[in-house]
């Protein structure tokens, strides 16, 4: 059983984790706003919450009360069936919300569970709610993250439902990549924080299939796979994989 995270409450002092100061504050809701409205933000992020690796911010069922900004660490989501199977529906890093699977019916409808030891910013919903009715670019962006959520989604059931596994997994690690880069970060070297089952869960794949795609990955020369250490080496390998283009 896993430990319950824990609530750190933020210091009017302590500027380091209020969103105005925040360096990820461009991949997180405030980007684009005023000093102004930032302030305003900065009022809604009362705690922040440590979560160690294997424990868990929230889980299915649990009320739904607020959303999750990361700030740092990694998180993934999943599901679980009847029959006690694990489905990961996501991975999640620095700068992307958790929690927005609890708007609809304020109870989350799954776990969100730290790859590593990991910190969150919490947002509580109603006064998150109350501030978007008063500044229309919150109620706006808010509703640009909802949409790319929900594009994701879709990007996800594309993949399982008409790409070959090479072609999941070559679309997987670019979009990892991608998201690293925009972080600050190599987009060609990456530490991989979930395993290759939790990869094989996600992109519907048996974990044997994920290793012998790497596998050939490496082979081919396409990446270089020390453990859970990629080096990209040939990235246009990787897309023209995606885009269905023949090598």
């Amino acid at each position: 059983m896993t430990s319950p995270a824990t609530v750190v409450p933020i210091k009017a002092a302590d500027l380091k984790v209020a969103c105005s100061n925040c360096n990820l504050r461009e991949l997180c809701l405030p980007m684009g706003f005023t000093q102004q409205e930032l302030g305003r933000l900065d009022e809604l992020v009362t705690a922040r919450r440590s979560v160690h690796r294997g424990d868990t911010l929230f889980r299915a069922g649990d009320s739904f009360d607020a959303l999750f900004a990361v700030r740092t660490g990694f998180f993934k989501t999943r599901v679980s069936s009847e029959d006690g199977r694990d489905q990961v529906t996501g991975f999640q890093m620095a700068g992307e919300l958790l929690g927005l699977d609890g708007i609809s019916t304020d109870r989350h409808a799954c776990d969100a569970v730290a790859l590593e030891d990991s910190q969150v910013c919490v947002i509580p919903y109603g006064q998150l709610e109350s501030l978007s009715r008063e500044f229309s670019d919150l109620q706006r962006q808010f509703h640009r993250i909802m949409s790319r959520e929900i594009v994701r989604d879709q990007g996800v059931m594309l993949l399982l439902g008409s790409m070959r596994a090479e072609e999941r997994l070559a679309a997987f690690l670019l979009n990892l990549t991608q998201r690293l880069k925009v972080r600050g970060f190599s987009s060609s070297e990456l530490v991989l924080r979930m395993t290759r089952e939790e990869i094989g869960t996600y992109l519907g794949l048996k974990l044997e299939t994920v290793s012998r795609c790497f596998s050939k990955f490496q082979d081919d020369g396409i990446l270089q796979v020390r453990q859970r250490q990629i080096h990209v080496l040939d990235q246009a390998a990787l897309e023209n994989l995606v885009n269905g283009v023949s090598s």
